[in-house]
């Protein structure tokens, strides 16, 4: 599986770059494309995608670059006909329509986070808001102090979750002044300071009891781990859209075939 890492410059794109080079679930690295043009784990890095060559082999694109270059990477997968792994947040609604469109010409796997234990806990906080009606439910997420978006993506990924098994529920993301919590609220808040990685937590409580969700990551190379997964899993799909949701249950079906 010949990986192209969009943004390969960056951080996660050196992580995402380490891991194709150690052959991480069948990978390798095919190059990179960033501004920067740096060489990155021997490869070759174009600086945009017009730069990459027709004849290039590409199995599939990891992004972890940021959001306003979506549509551009968009418009050279589909014009390749390569699947595309999205791990970048913060993104306009005329991205995210843009991201949509294109999943109906070619797979595109599309996660604000690239992390199984995430995956988990967005269940779990949907099935205690289910269970729990009654509740109040607030999300605070704590990262790291170079981080652009407020809140993170995967908290709002989170809250609109819970949405769907709180249909009438609004969102509050942050909270000032002096007005009582309505009813309805899922409190959302953001926290920035050091290197924190990134953690996110639940609370979901009543008059009498509360629950904690949390997932905390201790290592930024867990991001990275879940994206070259996810393009092992999109490989070789029809076009749509899928997430992390997609690879859990794709991995329990797997595990629950019959031998043959």
């Amino acid at each position: 599986m010949k990986i192209l890492v969009n943004g390969i410059c960056g951080f996660m794109g050196r992580e995402v770059a380490k891991l194709c080079v150690a052959g991480y679930r069948g990978s390798s690295l095919i190059g990179g494309i960033d501004p920067a043009g740096i060489e990155t784990e021997g490869a070759t890095v174009y600086t945009d995608f017009a730069s990459v060559p027709a004849n290039a082999d590409i199995d599939c694109i990891v992004d972890f670059s940021v959001h306003f270059c979506t549509p551009a990477l968009l418009d050279f997968a589909v014009e390749r006909e390569l699947p595309v792994v999205l791990a970048t947040t913060g993104h306009t609604q005329d991205e995210l329509n843009a991201i949509n469109e294109a999943s109906t010409k070619i797979p595109v796997f599309f996660s604000a986070n690239m992390s199984l234990g995430v995956a988990l806990l967005v269940e779990l906080a949907k099935k205690t808001a289910l269970s729990m009606p009654d509740a109040d439910i607030e999300i605070v997420e704590t990262h790291h102090n170079r981080k652009l978006d407020a809140p993170s993506g995967t908290a709002l990924m989170i809250a609109e979750a819970i949405r769907t098994v709180r249909t009438d529920a609004e969102l509050k993301k942050g909270r000032s002044g002096q007005a009582k919590r309505k009813e309805n609220e899922i409190g959302i808040h953001a926290v920035r300071m050091g290197n924190i990685v990134g953690t996110h937590e639940v609370l979901v409580g009543t008059q009498n009891q509360t629950i904690t969700l949390k997932h905390e990551a201790h290592s930024r190379a867990l991001f990275a781990e879940g994206a070259v997964a996810a393009a092992a899993f999109i490989c070789g799909k029809k076009a749509g859209l899928y997430d992390m949701n997609s690879l859990v249950a794709g991995q329990e079906s797997e595990a629950l075939a019959p031998a043959l």
